[in-house]
């Protein structure tokens, strides 16, 4: 892709759209006339983040189903949280173990509605086989099998291709837990990927950054995107939906809010693009270092090279508001703890780092196999080692595998809720900060375990000419 015109669609996309996502006025729909649900001023609304649903932009929330849940609330007379779910496989869980009032951007299937109600249809959209120009993507879906494809776990797209496995057994696919769809679009337009299957919403708004992205031929029929509710809770709620989205397309402001959205991305990819910049640019430097160390505490080193990514962007002087400094971001006792004199100096940093982490390793439990060991560590390196001890009490005391980081996970983000952490020895921890922290590591290693296999060149190209963030 032309550099140039990579920068000005950005630019574009973050400054313009934006404005108008978020700053145009637009007509709300009447209130309706329905009685108050007792003792509620909140809306919540579950979701998952993503261009075609909620993100933050520069001028604050924005995105289609931000938009209409905004304007929902309104409707009601209520205000609006929204709660971020990480993943597509959790939106319907939390929505029935009422963590919120409706789970925003869904396709209606036979499997859901066996377990939610839908609201209204908004949208119709397909699932497509997406490959990168210039390689040769399968010519049918019988030429699917056998070829590597990535999915998000637990969205409609798994769903979809485990229907098309009932006609064709050898169909096989990896169901990604820690990347979004438009993730994996971005990594088959660097060449990271071969394939993936997105619905066709999120592929349009993806070939606006990446027209090289394009699509092999579509997987099914087209679906039916709507709300979804709880089936055992008060019906005011859901009969409301109807009338709001009934007003909302009588009025055309449905019709603007798809032009608006679907006609410019708002969505960028800062976080991935600048990441793959600082590969080329910035980690060569410390390369030699975090070899060097991993051969010594018996660590992958590109595992500390996502480790450090996370922690300080690579920036040796980086320092946080709470003290801590250097490339693996070490804290005054852990410093004392390690020997480290100068955690400002990136060999030190480094070195204490790697230290840190296998002594966090090495405490785990016996028990722990990999590479849930590992991750159980990195969960450590950020909330520390108690608290992830709280949180195995409470996956074994619900049942679950505390050695299983899966299990574990879970039950972190109970460390935030005071009924949950008063049961604990080490009380209140941020717990879901700490899982993000996790899969973000995991990201950033799982990219450059990718680029070990590919030349440099072939990889960044697309990058090659984009002026640094």
């Amino acid at each position: 892709m032309d550099g140039k015109r990579f920068a000005v669609i950005r630019m574009i996309a973050w400054g313009f759209v934006t404005a108008l996502a978020t700053g145009c006025s637009s007509h709300h729909p009447a209130k309706p006339q329905i009685a108050r649900i007792p003792s509620r001023h909140t809306l919540v609304v579950l979701v998952r983040s993503g261009p075609t649903t909620y993100y933050q932009g520069p001028g604050g929330p924005a995105g289609i189903e931000y938009d209409m849940a905004r304007d929902f609330a309104d409707y009601l007379g209520m205000h609006l949280q929204v709660k971020v779910v990480s993943r597509q496989a959790d939106l319907l869980k939390e929505l029935v173990a009422g963590k919120g009032d409706f789970a925003a951007g869904l396709t209606i299937n036979k499997t859901r509605r066996q377990i939610v109600r839908f609201g209204p249809t908004y949208q119709s959209v397909r699932e497509e086989l997406v490959y990168r120009r210039g390689t040769n993507p399968p010519a049918n879906l019988a030429g699917i099998a056998g070829h590597p494809i990535e999915v998000v776990g637990g969205s409609t797209a798994a769903l979809e291709l485990t229907e098309l496995r009932k006609r064709l057994p050898q169909l096989t696919w990896i169901a990604a837990r820690h990347f979004q769809t438009d993730e994996l679009l971005f990594l088959v337009w660097q060449g990271l990927l071969p394939f993936t299957v997105a619905g066709s919403n999120v592929v349009s708004v993806n070939q606006k950054y990446y027209p090289a992205l394009q699509v092999a031929f579509p997987l099914g029929g087209m679906r039916r995107l709507a709300w979804a509710f709880p089936k055992d809770r008060d019906n005011r709620m859901y009969r409301a939906a109807f009338g709001f989205f009934r007003e909302l397309q009588q009025s055309g402001q449905l019709a603007d809010l798809i032009a608006r959205y679907y006609g410019v991305t708002p969505f960028n990819y800062v976080h991935i693009s600048t990441y793959l910049q600082r590969v080329r640019s910035t980690l060569p430097v410390y390369e030699p270092l975090f070899r060097a160390a991993g051969t010594r505490y018996r660590i992958p080193w590109r595992l500390l090279a996502a480790l450090a990514y996370q922690e300080s962007l690579w920036e040796p002087d980086a320092e946080s508001p709470t003290g801590v400094e250097g490339l693996m971001m070490l804290t005054t006792d852990t410093c004392l703890s390690l020997g480290v004199t100068d955690r400002l100096n990136p060999g030190q940093s480094i070195y204490g780092g790697a230290r840190y982490l296998r002594s966090l390793i090495d405490q785990l439990p016996p028990t722990i196999p990999e590479p849930d060991r590992t991750w159980m560590a990195l969960a450590a390196y950020n909330v520390g080692i108690n608290h992830v001890e709280d949180a195995r009490t409470l996956t074994r005391e619900q049942g679950a595998n505390p050695d299983n980081w899966e299990d574990v996970e879970q039950r972190l983000p109970l460390l935030e809720d005071p009924w949950w952490y008063a049961k604990t020895q080490y009380g209140y921890a941020p717990g879901y900060t700490a899982v993000q922290y996790v899969n973000r590591i995991r990201v950033y290693y799982r990219i450059l375990r990718h680029l070990r296999s590919m030349t440099t060149r072939s990889i960044l190209i697309d990058l090659s000419h984009v002026p640094a963030i």
